[in-house]
Protein backbone atom coordinates (compact mmCIF):
# COMPACT_ATOMS: atom_id res chain seq x y z
CA UNK A 1 0.00 0.00 0.00
CA UNK A 2 2.78 2.43 0.96
CA UNK A 3 4.65 1.61 -2.20
CA UNK A 4 1.57 2.29 -4.32
CA UNK A 5 1.02 5.63 -2.57
CA UNK A 6 4.66 6.58 -3.07
CA UNK A 7 4.50 5.71 -6.77
CA UNK A 8 1.28 7.73 -7.15
CA UNK A 9 2.83 10.72 -5.36
CA UNK A 10 5.92 10.57 -7.57
CA UNK A 11 3.76 10.34 -10.68
CA UNK A 12 1.71 13.33 -9.55
CA UNK A 13 4.83 15.34 -8.77
CA UNK A 14 6.33 14.41 -12.12
CA UNK A 15 3.19 15.45 -13.97
CA UNK A 16 3.08 18.77 -12.10
CA UNK A 17 6.75 19.43 -12.89
CA UNK A 18 6.24 18.66 -16.58
CA UNK A 19 3.14 20.85 -16.74
CA UNK A 20 4.98 23.73 -15.08
CA UNK A 21 7.81 23.46 -17.59
CA UNK A 22 5.34 23.18 -20.49
CA UNK A 23 2.70 25.89 -19.92
CA UNK A 24 -0.70 25.13 -21.38
CA UNK A 25 -4.35 25.75 -20.60
CA UNK A 26 -6.29 23.34 -18.42
CA UNK A 27 -8.01 20.97 -20.89
CA UNK A 28 -11.78 21.11 -21.09
CA UNK A 29 -11.87 17.42 -20.17
CA UNK A 30 -10.40 18.38 -16.76
CA UNK A 31 -12.72 21.31 -16.14
CA UNK A 32 -13.64 19.95 -12.71
CA UNK A 33 -10.46 21.68 -11.49
CA UNK A 34 -11.79 25.12 -12.45
CA UNK A 35 -15.31 24.30 -11.22
CA UNK A 36 -14.04 23.50 -7.71
CA UNK A 37 -14.20 26.08 -4.88
CA UNK A 38 -11.37 28.62 -4.98
CA UNK A 39 -9.96 29.08 -1.46
CA UNK A 40 -8.37 32.49 -0.78
CA UNK A 41 -9.07 33.72 -4.32
CA UNK A 42 -12.78 34.08 -3.65
CA UNK A 43 -15.30 36.03 -5.67
CA UNK A 44 -15.64 38.51 -2.83
CA UNK A 45 -11.90 39.14 -2.77
CA UNK A 46 -11.89 39.55 -6.54
CA UNK A 47 -14.55 42.21 -6.22
CA UNK A 48 -12.51 44.02 -3.57
CA UNK A 49 -9.45 43.95 -5.85
CA UNK A 50 -11.32 44.97 -8.98
CA UNK A 51 -13.54 47.65 -7.41
CA UNK A 52 -15.95 47.44 -10.35
CA UNK A 53 -18.27 50.25 -11.39
CA UNK A 54 -21.50 50.05 -13.33
CA UNK A 55 -21.04 50.53 -17.05
CA UNK A 56 -17.44 49.38 -17.23
CA UNK A 57 -16.00 47.17 -19.96
CA UNK A 58 -14.04 44.19 -18.63
CA UNK A 59 -11.95 41.58 -20.44
CA UNK A 60 -11.56 38.22 -18.73
CA UNK A 61 -8.79 36.08 -20.20
CA UNK A 62 -9.14 32.36 -19.59
CA UNK A 63 -12.60 32.28 -17.96
CA UNK A 64 -12.72 28.51 -17.70
CA UNK A 65 -16.33 27.52 -17.14
CA UNK A 66 -17.33 30.94 -15.83
CA UNK A 67 -16.60 30.65 -12.10
CA UNK A 68 -16.06 34.43 -11.92
CA UNK A 69 -17.61 35.53 -15.22
CA UNK A 70 -21.28 35.67 -14.25
CA UNK A 71 -20.42 37.74 -11.19
CA UNK A 72 -18.28 40.12 -13.24
CA UNK A 73 -21.25 40.68 -15.54
CA UNK A 74 -23.52 41.38 -12.57
CA UNK A 75 -21.03 43.83 -11.04
CA UNK A 76 -20.75 46.00 -14.17
CA UNK A 77 -24.50 45.88 -14.71
CA UNK A 78 -26.58 45.89 -17.90
CA UNK A 79 -24.84 49.03 -19.16
CA UNK A 80 -21.45 47.37 -18.78
CA UNK A 81 -19.90 44.52 -20.75
CA UNK A 82 -17.73 41.49 -20.08
CA UNK A 83 -15.76 40.02 -22.94
CA UNK A 84 -14.26 36.59 -22.35
CA UNK A 85 -11.29 35.30 -24.33
CA UNK A 86 -9.96 31.76 -24.41
CA UNK A 87 -7.82 29.56 -26.66
CA UNK A 88 -10.29 26.71 -26.07
CA UNK A 89 -13.57 26.98 -27.89
CA UNK A 90 -15.16 24.45 -25.49
CA UNK A 91 -14.55 26.72 -22.49
CA UNK A 92 -16.05 29.71 -24.29
CA UNK A 93 -19.11 27.75 -25.42
CA UNK A 94 -19.61 26.37 -21.91
CA UNK A 95 -19.51 29.81 -20.25
CA UNK A 96 -21.67 31.50 -22.88
CA UNK A 97 -24.27 28.74 -22.61
CA UNK A 98 -24.27 29.11 -18.84
CA UNK A 99 -24.81 32.87 -19.20
CA UNK A 100 -27.75 32.29 -21.56
CA UNK A 101 -29.33 29.83 -19.13
CA UNK A 102 -29.12 32.44 -16.37
CA UNK A 103 -30.43 35.23 -18.59
CA UNK A 104 -27.17 37.21 -18.46
CA UNK A 105 -26.92 39.18 -21.69
CA UNK A 106 -23.82 41.37 -21.31
CA UNK A 107 -21.21 38.64 -21.91
CA UNK A 108 -19.57 38.02 -25.28
CA UNK A 109 -16.82 35.61 -26.26
CA UNK A 110 -13.72 35.70 -28.44
CA UNK A 111 -11.72 32.63 -29.48
CA UNK A 112 -8.15 33.93 -29.51
CA UNK A 113 -4.68 33.78 -27.97
CA UNK A 114 -3.68 36.07 -25.09
CA UNK A 115 -0.28 36.64 -26.69
CA UNK A 116 -1.93 38.48 -29.60
CA UNK A 117 -5.18 40.06 -28.42
CA UNK A 118 -7.53 41.07 -31.26
CA UNK A 119 -9.05 43.93 -29.23
CA UNK A 120 -8.31 47.57 -29.97
CA UNK A 121 -5.86 49.67 -28.01
CA UNK A 122 -7.14 51.30 -24.80
CA UNK A 123 -10.54 49.60 -25.05
CA UNK A 124 -11.03 48.13 -21.54
CA UNK A 125 -11.45 49.53 -18.06
CA UNK A 126 -10.12 46.30 -16.58
CA UNK A 127 -8.57 42.97 -17.54
CA UNK A 128 -8.89 39.91 -15.29
CA UNK A 129 -6.67 36.79 -15.28
CA UNK A 130 -7.27 34.27 -12.50
CA UNK A 131 -4.86 31.29 -12.36
CA UNK A 132 -4.23 31.87 -16.06
CA UNK A 133 -1.04 33.89 -16.48
CA UNK A 134 1.26 30.93 -15.77
CA UNK A 135 -0.50 28.84 -18.43
CA UNK A 136 0.54 31.26 -21.18
CA UNK A 137 3.81 30.21 -22.89
CA UNK A 138 4.95 33.81 -23.52
CA UNK A 139 3.81 35.68 -20.42
CA UNK A 140 5.74 38.80 -21.38
CA UNK A 141 3.89 39.07 -24.69
CA UNK A 142 0.53 38.58 -22.94
CA UNK A 143 1.29 41.29 -20.37
CA UNK A 144 2.35 43.71 -23.09
CA UNK A 145 -0.92 43.02 -24.90
CA UNK A 146 -2.88 43.60 -21.70
CA UNK A 147 -1.10 46.94 -21.21
CA UNK A 148 -1.99 47.86 -24.79
CA UNK A 149 -5.73 47.19 -24.46
CA UNK A 150 -6.09 48.84 -21.04
CA UNK A 151 -7.30 52.41 -20.87
CA UNK A 152 -4.83 54.84 -19.26
CA UNK A 153 -6.62 54.62 -15.91
CA UNK A 154 -7.50 50.93 -16.28
CA UNK A 155 -6.35 48.10 -14.06
CA UNK A 156 -5.23 44.52 -14.42
CA UNK A 157 -6.29 41.98 -11.81
CA UNK A 158 -4.18 38.83 -11.49
CA UNK A 159 -5.23 36.00 -9.19
CA UNK A 160 -2.89 33.18 -8.21
CA UNK A 161 -3.21 30.16 -5.90
CA UNK A 162 -0.24 28.14 -4.61
CA UNK A 163 -0.55 24.49 -5.59
CA UNK A 164 -1.50 25.34 -9.15
CA UNK A 165 1.32 23.91 -11.30
CA UNK A 166 1.49 27.28 -13.08
CA UNK A 167 1.43 29.44 -9.94
CA UNK A 168 3.09 32.84 -10.38
CA UNK A 169 4.56 34.46 -7.28
CA UNK A 170 4.08 38.17 -6.60
CA UNK A 171 7.81 38.67 -7.10
CA UNK A 172 7.77 37.11 -10.56
CA UNK A 173 4.58 38.98 -11.42
CA UNK A 174 6.13 42.31 -10.41
CA UNK A 175 9.23 41.74 -12.53
CA UNK A 176 7.40 40.56 -15.62
CA UNK A 177 4.66 43.16 -15.37
CA UNK A 178 7.24 45.91 -14.90
CA UNK A 179 8.89 44.93 -18.17
CA UNK A 180 5.49 45.36 -19.84
CA UNK A 181 4.88 48.80 -18.37
CA UNK A 182 2.61 47.68 -15.53
CA UNK A 183 3.18 47.95 -11.80
CA UNK A 184 1.53 46.31 -8.78
CA UNK A 185 -0.63 48.79 -6.90
CA UNK A 186 -1.84 46.47 -4.15
CA UNK A 187 -2.18 42.81 -3.19
CA UNK A 188 -5.15 41.27 -1.41
CA UNK A 189 -4.67 38.00 0.41
CA UNK A 190 -1.57 36.05 1.44
CA UNK A 191 1.25 35.20 -0.95
CA UNK A 192 -0.10 31.65 -1.37
CA UNK A 193 -3.47 32.86 -2.60
CA UNK A 194 -3.74 36.43 -3.74
CA UNK A 195 -5.27 38.98 -6.07
CA UNK A 196 -2.93 41.71 -7.28
CA UNK A 197 -4.17 44.96 -8.83
CA UNK A 198 -1.83 46.47 -11.39
CA UNK A 199 -1.96 49.67 -13.40
CA UNK A 200 -0.16 51.05 -16.39
CA UNK A 201 2.91 53.03 -15.45
CA UNK A 202 2.65 56.72 -16.43
CA UNK A 203 4.42 57.62 -19.64
CA UNK A 204 7.57 59.61 -19.08
CA UNK A 205 8.01 62.71 -21.16
CA UNK A 206 11.34 63.95 -22.40
CA UNK A 207 12.44 67.32 -21.02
Amino acid sequence: MRRALAVAALALAGAAYWWRKNPSACPYSQRFWVDAPHPLITRGRLRDALQPSAGERVLEIGPGTGYYTIHLAEWVGPDGAVEILDVQREMLDHTLARARELGVENITGVHANAEALPQEEASFDAVVLVTVLGEIPDRGAALREVARVLRPDGRLIVGELFGDPHWVSTGALGREAGAAGLSIETRLGPAIGYFARLRREPQRTEV
